[in-house]
């Protein structure tokens, strides 16, 4: 692969921020070496990750580093307003990655930062203010230990400077109580979700992080860069590719996967969900919708707001109203998966999630092994405390807080995952987890489950193999070879690799195609064809497979819950067999990849 001309552009982009938490220093290294050659975002952060982290650090140890990182498309073209995290995962133990968009993309590009590293542990509560000169080591035990996330970026926002342009990342209690599935709040209403990089952040006694910065830059070629600028914007405001994000945002997905039985109901017991509708994108837009909002760089606006209306207990006819941000992802995990139907219930039961700092998708998940395995015995009340049953929001809400407060053995289990409160307690054949991770909701068929196993973070968004599965559907075809259907899934995840490296919002995958791509990139500066491009998403896929390998992970011994087999979906059940002799071809495909 010819090495891309990048000379101008990497210059503004190539400053690594090192910070130490254990001795209270930072440094900034001119990285020309990796931002020439991988790009930036995950490209870039994997290979950080080859530096930092020892393969058999503990995921809450000072070993663990915490690497954010952006890219050539950050603050220049639409949609490039995702920062990628990179860390151990405390919730499996492997090379661990989550995106979140909001506005510390932006801020990190003002500040003159393309990654940040950040090493050690604090002796005590700390948070972190970056500009483009220094870092700031600030005096965190008064937020500490505060009952709500949304309290703790106000307060930020009053001591921090300035507004508008200034990202705040922090996490709640789940964090500091260790809870493998916390997440990293950003803004208000976006978060590092997956894989538990709160709990990374609690180990190290980091309760935020905020970045500001003033920094600009100059595009190299600004009349191509126009063009190519426009030629984007205008697929993303004048074509169909992104209506539905801006019309409904990703709860437009509920009544379709109902109506074709892949919505996943009560523990994955059903594929369909008899209250759907109300708690669908449309009902909830009709009743409850206040306003959208979007991420820094974004011309869709994607996050759909609910205002909440509540009457105070002790003044009728006075109301409080909260602002919560709603998608897919948690309709199902908190919705359907829990047999909640009631729209008010359920933004109720996502407020306290929010409040805590979870990742949405695991606590549903865990709060619907938690409900079943105490209908069949598993667990008594002694255990949950709390009577656990199909639909009762307010006894889901006080299991939540459970969750990080852990007053007893099992709460402090449920804090570990489903498959390690499985472990424990029984119930494995229904304890719904994918190498320890539990999966976003797409009962759709195998190419899915494919996915989940072999993907590098094991997430919906790898490769989209519920997207694949539905498109065998809807064409009427059979489902592919095994080892057909391996490739299918690789492929797709190789060339996410790019987009996550520019770094770009998965969401305008239907923008971001090589061509255009290489053209974007050109106008940068950077000498890529699209040949060169594709090579280097497979390449950054294979150096994130050789990381787990490395670490331990083996797609062959990664169970597979009994129940994903057993509840049919719109494709017929799924067979393990061909699962397994899917995945078996791993190896194969990397061979194969670093052989093109």
């Amino acid at each position: 692969m010819a090495e891309p001309d990048t000379s101008y552009w990497v210059s503004t982009l190539s400053r690594v921020l090192y910070i130490d938490l254990t001795k209270k220093i930072f440094w900034v290294e001119n990285r020309e070496d990796l931002f020439s050659k991988w790009l930036g975002g995950i490209g870039v952060a994997t290979q950080l990750y080859k530096e930092e982290v020892p393969k058999d650090a503990d995921p809450l140890s000072p070993q663990n580093v915490v690497i954010f990182a952006i890219g050539p498309f950050t603050a220049t073209f639409p949609f490039g307003s995702k920062t990628v995290a990179v860390f151990k995962s405390p919730l499996n133990g492997y090379f661990a990655e989550s995106h979140a968009g909001g506005r510390s993309a932006a801020a990190m590009r003002a500040a003159g930062y393309g990654a940040i590293v950040i090493r050690g542990a604090s002796d005590r509560p700390i948070y972190l203010v970056i500009d483009e000169e220094k870092v700031r080591f600030r005096d965190a035990a008064i937020l500490w230990g505060m009952r709500s996330i949304v309290t703790v970026g106000r307060i930020l926002r009053e001591v921090t400077p300035n507004p508008g342009r200034r990202a705040i990342m922090r996490i709640g209690r789940a964090g500091e109580q260790l809870v493998r599935y916390a997440n990293v709040t950003t803004e208000t209403f976006r978060h590092f979700g997956r894989m538990g990089l709160g709990a990374v952040f609690g180990s190290k006694k980091l309760k935020a992080v905020v970045i500001t910065g003033n920094k600009g830059y100059k595009v190299p070629h600004i009349a191509e860069y126009r063009k190519v600028y426009r030629e984007i914007l205008d697929l993303a405001t004048k074509s169909e590719l992104m209506k539905k994000y801006h019309d409904l945002g990703t709860p437009a997905n509920i009544i379709p996967l109902n109506k074709i039985g892949a919505l996943p109901t009560k523990n994955f017991s059903s594929g369909s969900f008899e209250q759907a509708e109300e708690i669908s994108g449309e009902k909830i837009a009709e009743t409850m919708l206040a306003r959208r909002v979007a991420c820094a760089a974004c011309p869709t606006a994607c996050i759909h707001i609910a205002a909440l209306r509540e009457e105070y207990e002790d003044e009728k006819y006075f109301y409080k109203i909260d602002f919560l941000s709603y998608d897919y992802e948690l309709i199902y995990a908190l919705g359907t998966n829990l047999g909640i139907g009631d729209r008010e219930g359920l933004l109720k039961l996502i407020r306290a999630v929010e409040v805590e700092g979870l990742d949405a998708i695991s606590t549903g998940v865990v709060l619907a092994w938690a409900t079943e395995a105490y209908e069949k015995g598993l667990v008594s009340k002694e255990d949950t405390i709390v009577e656990l049953r199909w639909g009762d929001w307010e006894s889901y809400i006080k299991a939540v807080h459970y969750i990080v407060s852990q007053p007893n053995e099992f709460y402090k289990h449920l804090a570990m995952g489903v498959e390690e409160a499985a472990r424990k307690y029984g119930g494995e054949d229904f304890a719904i987890a994918f190498n320890k991770v539990e999966p976003a909701g797409y009962h759709t068929g195998p190419l899915y489950v494919i996915g989940l196993i072999t993907g590098s973070r094991h997430s919906h968004l790898d490769a989209g193999g519920y997207s694949m599965d539905q498109k065998i559907l809807k064409a009427g075809k059979e489902i592919p070879p095994p080892e057909k259907a391996m490739e299918m899934v690789a492929e797709e995840e190789a060339w996410r690799q790019i987009l996550a490296s520019l770094v770009i919002c998965y969401f305008a995958r239907g923008i971001y195609k090589p061509p255009l791509v290489a053209k974007a990139l050109r106008s940068l500066g950077y000498g890529m064809t699209e040949e060169d491009i594709v090579k280097l998403g497979k390449r950054i896929y294979c150096e994130k497979q050789a990381i787990k390998i490395r670490e331990g992970y083996d797609p062959s011994k990664v169970r597979i819950p009994k129940r994903i087999t057993e509840t049919p979906t719109p494709l017929g059940k799924i067979d393990e067999e061909y699962v397994r002799k899917a995945v078996s071809r791993v190896r194969d495909v990397i061979i194969k990849f670093l052989g093109e």
